[in-house]
């Protein structure tokens, strides 16, 4: 170490020392630079709501690059309109990828591997005419586009999954909260068997384990769960407008297990009510505890 870098270090520490909990200080402040670990955001205006909450994650600059080709994962499994909570609210997608061209991406493409016709459910979801009103591209996936994945999970060694997720740049994880007759909830993780190929019905004996091994090697950037309308029975599919709850909320972090775990609250329940988010947490993978993030909660 040369002399001056030395004593620019000495005083850097110098000066952390001095504050009250001394080093400790220090990485609580470089963690405040950096932004919150989680941001709640509620308002009436979705496209606001999630400007809002983009920009109190430090601006959407901070994970998107210029040149960068951006996927965007919403749920689009299901032939539903969006008051339905069936899908990802097609005002949470346009908006993410309207923040994504403004920060100088160069192509922003959707898809998604739907249980329904494709054709129908990008169409009925209201994904498809927010994409084209800002220039995003949507994609009709290609069965030749799949290459098989070592994950070297617990259930999954290896699987086919749709190779755009790892040509692209930056990954934007964007589902929706919504209950699921198997895994008690659909959030984050759940919203990856969008990207499987192969018999997927084949993973629903093991399902939560099967979800945890996808995440061992999908990595989204950023992910941004839906909460404007979410689905607080007979999901993932629904049908009746009875079922849908309205809180006008966006819930955005870089880490898909405390999502998860925060998502769990929005149902009154906690994240380690979840299997997902509780093997997920054991296998280091993510944050459980909520206790232990950083959560800025913001009114637009």
């Amino acid at each position: 170490m040369k002399r001056r870098d030395f004593l620019k270090w000495t005083a850097v520490s110098s000066a952390g020392l001095a504050l009250p909990g001394g080093l400790c200080s220090l990485g609580r402040m470089a963690q405040a630079a950096q932004g919150p670990d989680l941001v709640v955001a509620k308002g009436a205006a979705t496209p606001q709501t999630v400007r809002a909450a983009l920009d109190a994650m430090g601006g959407m600059k901070r994970f998107i690059a210029k040149g960068d080709v951006v996927v965007l994962k919403p749920n689009i499994g299901w032939d539903r309109t969006p008051q339905y909570a069936a899908t990802t609210n097609p005002d949470v997608v346009g908006t993410l990828a309207k923040l994504c061209y403004e920060a100088g991406a160069k192509k922003v493409r959707i898809f998604d591997n739907t249980v329904s016709d494709a054709r129908r459910c990008y169409k009925q979801s209201g994904i498809a005419d927010a994409a084209a009103a800002v220039g995003a591209e949507m994609i009709y996936m290609d069965s030749r586009k799949y290459r098989d994945v070592k994950l070297n999970g617990t259930v999954l060694k290896s699987w086919p999954i749709y190779n755009e997720i790892f040509e692209a740049d930056k990954v934007i994880n964007v589902p929706i909260a919504k209950t699921h007759s198997l895994t008690t909830l659909t959030l984050a993780m759940k919203n990856w068997m969008g990207v499987m190929g192969g018999v997927r019905f084949r993973v629903h004996q093991r399902l939560d384990e099967s979800l945890v091994d996808l995440i061992r090697v999908i990595k989204p950037t950023l992910t941004v769960l839906d909460a404007v309308r979410i689905l607080t029975a007979n999901g993932p599919t629904g049908g009746d407008l009875g079922d849908v709850k309205r809180l006008d909320t966006v819930v955005v972090g870089t880490d898909q297990v405390a999502i998860d775990s925060f998502g769990a609250t929005l149902f009154g329940m906690k994240g380690s009510d979840l299997n997902t988010v509780k093997l997920a947490a054991k296998a280091g993978l993510g944050i459980m505890d909520l206790s232990k993030l950083s959560i800025k909660r913001i009114s637009v």
